[in-house]
């Protein structure tokens, strides 16, 4: 299983935020009131955004942080033919992430003359990578899809960047978006604010449209991006960027971030 969800992880991560297949987590509500609320959630890869028509994601990387920064265990969890499941029962006040991460390794190599093609974890590269393998050509994935809902009034202790790979911080609340405004965004690589990095953005429904409408945007020399939303609905966010900075020796790394957001209207 675990293997299962690497291949399928580290596939959409080298397909990139341009590809047609995307991966997503889709809320069933992002901002609740009261004292106590339920929301599932969805998580798949597909074409045409928040449709179950391609593949799930796979939960083994899921992790869910509450608004006092501490892991919120998710329950009913369950994959499918197409799409994964899981309920978050919100217990206290404040906003919460759920993010899937996934790290791991592509390779391609040549062996006797033939092409060939590796997938897993890095630490089991080594010995399942012939050692006569020649041409050996390595990509270190990090990859983090995630969305976000908030109980009452929103906040930011859940918010906290992990220092690793693509992630954002949030100087407009995630879960505070309206039509016909702007939302800034800094994206960070390990931490650090990342410039010039192409972001996309998709509103939902491109099923029923002629043209998808993807927004391309670039990140400024601080790492901000400001990202209309012209109208209310559900958006998809991808980042990708790739440099020599892998913790294998010669190897490239491929960071990507996707999010799922929802603009509310006025």
């Amino acid at each position: 299983m675990r293997l299962v969800s690497l291949v399928t992880a580290l596939t959409i991560a080298l397909a990139g935020p341009a590809a047609a297949h995307r991966a997503w987590m889709l809320p069933s509500s992002t901002v609740l009131s009261g004292g106590d609320a339920w929301v599932a959630l969805d998580a798949a890869i597909s074409n045409d955004l928040f449709v179950f028509e391609h593949m799930p994601m796979r939960l083994n990387g899921l992790v869910v942080t509450g608004p006092d920064g501490t892991a919120v265990t998710p329950e009913n969890t369950a994959t499918s033919k197409f799409r994964s499941t899981f309920d978050l029962h919100l217990i206290k006040p404040g906003s919460y992430r759920a993010a899937v991460v996934n790290d791991g390794v592509m390779a391609s190599y040549k062996l006797g003359g033939q092409p060939k093609r590796w997938r897993g974890r890095a630490e089991a590269m080594a010995r399942e990578i012939p050692a006569d393998a020649q041409e050996v050509k390595v990509t270190e994935i990090a990859q983090r899809t995630e969305t976000f809902v908030t109980l009452g009034k929103p906040d930011s202790g859940a918010f906290a960047p992990s220092g690793k790979g693509l992630e954002l911080r949030f100087d407009t609340h995630p879960n505070n978006l309206a039509a016909g405004e702007a939302a800034r965004f800094t994206l960070l690589l390990d931490g650090v604010p990342a410039a010039n990095v192409a972001i996309e953005v998709v509103r939902g429904g491109s099923r029923y449209r002629d043209k998808s409408e993807e927004t391309k945007l670039t990140t400024a020399t601080d790492g901000s991006v400001t990202v209309p939303f012209s109208q209310a609905g559900l958006y998809w966010f991808g980042a990708e960027t790739q440099d020599d900075k892998s913790s294998i020796p010669g190897a490239r790394r491929r960071a990507v971030y996707n999010a799922t957001f929802e603009v509310l209207p006025q």
